[in-house]
């Protein structure tokens, strides 16, 4: 698309990961490297226990390389202290998880409301339009007051989606975000992703073992035993 430059948001460069399971050793990646560029979505496919998991857990700072190098919107993501990896996260990382990870006892708007108050920023003009404008974005704003249980498995997931992008970050990371939905739902989810891609810019990287989730993805990385075996052009 001509809205997508070259500029690369996310470099990863041969970077692995070793667990320690008592005398067992478990290379959970095995020097993988790989950039996304602003603006892009980006499907990494593979089956269960590839690393795909992992990988993006270390994208997103929640864990870190045992060797390599991870760039996140120019920000050291391997080598950063923890605390300055937490403030990246919640300034410029939105995450969508397979577990919708909603608060039950929350209506939809307050769990939206949630990254915002955790920053600090709840208060600030606009932030109450913020949050009105991401129920719209996700077609759910005749759902503000609902709680999660009260919603569908779908919606809930598109409530999950609207508090990732709360905070405008710089990129969305999707971990399974259809894994728990029916084809219905998926197709919906899935859609409107592609639509805050296309419409928004918004940089995206899913992680997913569905071929038919993936083909929605402008392009896809294959993962297998914690390698790289295939990519897109």
């Amino acid at each position: 698309m001509s809205s997508k430059d070259n500029d690369k948001l996310i470099i990863v460069d041969d970077v692995t990961k070793t667990y320690h399971m008592g005398e067992v050793e478990v290379q959970a990646l095995r020097g993988i490297s790989l950039t996304v560029n602003r603006g892009e979505f980006v499907a990494v496919l593979g089956p269960s226990g590839c690393g795909k998991s992992t990988l993006l857990h270390i994208i997103g700072g929640l864990a870190t390389p045992t060797s390599g190098g991870v760039t996140v919107d120019g920000v050291d993501m391997a080598h950063s202290r923890d605390g300055r990896r937490t403030r990246f996260r919640r300034e410029k990382i939105g995450f969508v998880f397979q577990r919708f990870n909603l608060f039950n006892i929350l209506s939809a708007g307050d769990n939206i409301r949630l990254p915002l108050k955790v920053a600090g920023t709840l208060r600030d003009d606009g932030s109450e339009e913020k949050v009105r404008e991401m129920m719209e974005l996700v077609g759910l704003s005749h759902k503000m007051n609902s709680r999660p249980l009260q919603m569908s498995q779908g919606e809930q997931q598109r409530v999950a989606i609207a508090r990732a992008l709360i905070s405008r970050p710089s990129i969305l990371l999707a971990d399974e975000p259809t894994g728990n939905l029916d084809s219905e739902n998926s197709e919906r989810v899935l859609g409107l992703m592609k639509k805050l891609n296309d419409t928004l810019g918004q940089t995206i990287m899913m992680i997913t073992h569905n071929h038919e989730a993936a083909a929605v993805a402008d392009r896809r990385i294959v993962m297998r035993d914690g390698a790289v075996i295939d990519h897109d052009a």
